[in-house]
C-alpha cells in the first residue's frame, strides 16, 4: 500500500480514515488530491489517496465529530463530484470510517474483482436522479376529465347545494383514489419515457411528496440526449413536476441491482449499503 497524505492541525481530533470513494490506481486525477482538494471537518481534511494494487481509495483523516451537517455532505459531495469528473468512481455513503488506513487497504484487497468489476462496468457514465410530483390543480383538472363518475358526482352534489357529509366524504374518498391511481401510471410513465435515453435504471425508496424517485445511469457523452428527453417529458405532461439531479458519481448502481438513490446535498448522499458496511 502506498499513501500521499497531509498534516492535519485545529480542534477536531482524527478516530480513523474516512472514505470516499474507490477508483482505478491510475485515475488521471489521483495525482492532484493531495494538493487540490479538502474534505470533511474542522477544519476541512487534506484529501489524500491509497493505493493497493490496481485500486485506490480516496480518502482523508475522519474527524472524531463528524455529523451529516449540511457544510459536511457538501464537502463530501464536492470531493466524489470532483474526482468523478475525471474518471469512474465508486462512490462511498456519507460518514464511511475504516479503522485505519490498512484497514482501507485490507478491503481493497479482499473485494478487488469486484471493485474492478464496477469500475469497468460504470466506466464512462454519470448518474441522474429524477423526481416527480404532481402540479395539484392540474392533476385535480386531469382526473375530472377522465373520470364521468367523479364528474357526475360533483355535479349531483351541485344540484344538491353541496350534498350531504357523506356525499362529500364520498366524493373526496373518489378524488384521492383516482389521484392515487393516475399517480401510479405517471410513475410508470416516467420511467418509460427517460429509459430509452439511459443505461441502466435504479427506482429509488417511496418517499412521500414524489410519486417517482428514479436514478437513471447516462452514458457521459449522451447526456445531452437524456435532458432533452426530460424537457420533452415535461412539455408533454404539464401536470407534472419533474425535478433532475446531475450528473452525479453513480451513487445508485455501486451494487448490481437496485441500491440507495443519490439525494440532494441537503438530504444526504447515498451508496449500496454493503459497501458501506464492508469498512465496519
Amino acid at each position: 500500500m502506498t499513501t500521499s497524505s497531509g498534516t492535519e492541525t485545529g480542534n477536531d481530533t482524527s478516530i480513523g480514515t474516512y472514505v470516499y470513494g474507490i477508483t482505478a490506481a491510475d485515475h488521471p486525477a489521483l495525482a492532484s488530491f493531495a494538493e487540490e482538494l479538502r474534505g470533511v471537518g474542522d477544519p476541512p481534511r487534506s484529501v489524500r489517496v491509497l493505493t493497493a494494487g490496481a485500486l485506490a481509495a480516496i480518502v482523508s483523516d475522519a474527524p472524531e465529530k463528524l455529523r451529516p451537517k449540511r457544510k459536511d455532505l457538501l464537502a463530501h459531495q464536492h470531493v466524489l463530484e470532483e474526482a468523478g469528473g475525471a474518471g469512474c468512481v465508486l462512490p462511498m455513503r456519507f460518514g464511511s470510517v475504516a479503522p485505519d488506513d490498512d484497514a482501507v487497504a485490507s478491503v481493497l484487497a479482499e473485494r478487488a474483482e469486484h471493485y474492478r468489476e464496477r469500475l469497468e462496468a460504470l466506466e464512462g457514465n454519470v448518474e441522474y436522479n429524477v423526481k416527480a410530483s404532481h402540479e395539484e390543480e392540474a392533476v385535480l383538472h386531469r382526473v375530472l376529465a377522465e373520470n364521468p363518475e367523479i364528474r357526475a358526482y360533483t355535479e349531483a352534489n351541485r344540484q344538491a347545494g353541496g350534498g350531504s357529509y357523506e356525499d362529500k366524504v364520498r366524493l373526496g374518498e373518489m378524488v384521492v383514489a383516482a389521484v392515487k391511481a393516475r399517480e401510479a401510471e405517471d410513475a410508470v410513465e416516467v420511467r418509460q419515457a427517460l429509459e430509452p435515453s439511459a443505461v441502466a435504471v435504479s427506482a429509488g425508496a417511496e418517499s412521500t411528496g414524489w410519486l417517482a424517485n428514479v436514478s437513471f445511469l447516462v452514458a457521459r457523452d449522451s447526456a445531452e440526449v437524456f435532458l432533452t428527453a426530460t424537457e420533452q417529458l415535461r412539455k408533454a405532461r404539464p401536470y407534472l413536476d419533474v425535478r433532475v439531479h446531475g450528473p452525479l458519481p453513480p451513487y445508485s448502481f455501486v451494487e448490481p441491482g437496485p441500491a440507495e438513490p443519490a439525494e440532494t446535498p441537503t438530504g444526504g448522499v447515498g451508496a449500496g449499503a454493503e459497501q458501506s458496511r464492508a469498512w465496519d
